[in-house]
């Protein structure tokens, strides 16, 4: 999730004159991260804000957080909104199917130690709401792979909705921005959330983010994946819940009783 605000030291610097070379090679780079005029609007018809989007290995991130894969771009899927509120919890029309069924997720040896711990951490709290989907940690295989992402990244962390009835297989930590401290609070909250996109849900602010990210209005768009109000879930904002945008450095949000609520409804 970028569920933050980039810290200062991930904004690049400009280049100086005495850096010509430097300029140019960051240009290229500007130009192969761009997103083309086909897929700003192939995201324009899923549904998504295309403000702040990315070109990144395998498609485009959205949202700060969310890949929409290339074969997602170039799909159709059907539209499914049922309400479009303030801050309730909302889910899309893609979940994980086949249940009961337990989802293994492994952390690449690509990450810190700390994300053992943080992993370890999330996963125990979506195993104690006892709902029909379960997590356990693996060391091969995977059916969700924390991995580190690649090196200049220009987001903080990211993952995808569910395909086919499977949760989406990966998700991608810059741990230069996040860092390793506060494993079992702040990181686990982190990975709890990108599990929770990997499993259908999305921002419980989707409609307007400044909620929790501040800065002017933004509507990520209800999307054709879906924004589907999750029944029970409140009308009015819900400051803690685990799936807003944005969280400030060394945050934690442990499920909250309308995020409970939302899990169990789901799964």
């Amino acid at each position: 999730m970028k569920i933050f605000k980039k810290p200062a030291h991930l904004v690049l610097a400009a280049c100086s004159v005495f850096l010509m070379s430097s300029c140019q090679e960051e240009a290229k780079i500007e130009v192969k991260n761009e997103v083309s005029e086909t897929a700003i609007n192939q995201i324009k018809a899923l549904g998504f804000t295309t403000a702040g989007a990315q070109k990144v290995e395998g498609g485009v991130l959205v949202e700060g957080d969310i890949l929409l894969t290339n074969e997602m771009l170039a799909s159709t899927p059907e539209y499914s909104m049922l309400r479009v509120g303030q801050d309730e919890q909302y889910r899309t029309t893609n979940l994980v199917g086949g249940l009961p069924r337990t989802i293994t997720v492994r952390v690449s040896t690509s990450l810190p130690s700390a994300y053992i711990t943080a992993t370890d951490e999330a996963i125990r709290r979506y195993n104690a709401e006892g709902l029909r989907i379960r997590f356990s940690r693996v060391t091969s295989g995977g059916s969700i792979v924390l991995s580190a992402a690649p090196s200049g990244a220009g987001y903080l962390a990211s993952a995808g909705f569910p395909s086919g009835g499977n949760p989406y297989p990966q998700v991608l930590i810059n741990v230069g921005a996040i860092g390793t401290a506060n494993a079992s609070t702040y990181i686990a909250t982190i990975l709890a959330h990108e599990i929770g996109h990997c499993i259908g849900f999305r921002h419980t602010d989707y409609m307007s983010r400044q909620y929790s990210c501040g800065g002017s209005a933004v509507n990520e768009g209800a999307s054709t994946v879906g924004a589907i109000l999750i029944p029970g879930t409140p009308s009015g904002p819900d400051p803690n819940s685990w799936m807003l945008a944005c969280i400030g450095s060394g945050g934690n949000r442990p499920f909250n009783t309308n995020d409970r609520t939302a899990l169990n409804y789901v799964y």
